[in-house]
């Protein structure tokens, strides 16, 4: 969970000049599915966590 904070941080809020909360907000949302859907993992084997778990929901 840490590491997910930290990339949260460095690679979706830090790179961009943010000045209000519902930008924020939006900024949060938009890495969280980048995040869930198209960044690989290296724990999960280069998998992005929805690739990952639709192997164990067939």
């Amino acid at each position: 969970m840490e590491s997910f904070f930290s990339h949260l941080k460095t690679e979706g809020l830090y790179p961009y000049d943010i000045r209000k909360l519902p930008e924020a907000q939006s900024r949060i949302e938009q890495y969280i599915r980048f995040y869930n859907q198209r960044r690989p993992q290296r724990k999960l084997n280069k998998l992005t966590p929805v690739e990952y778990r639709r192997q164990f929901a067939v």
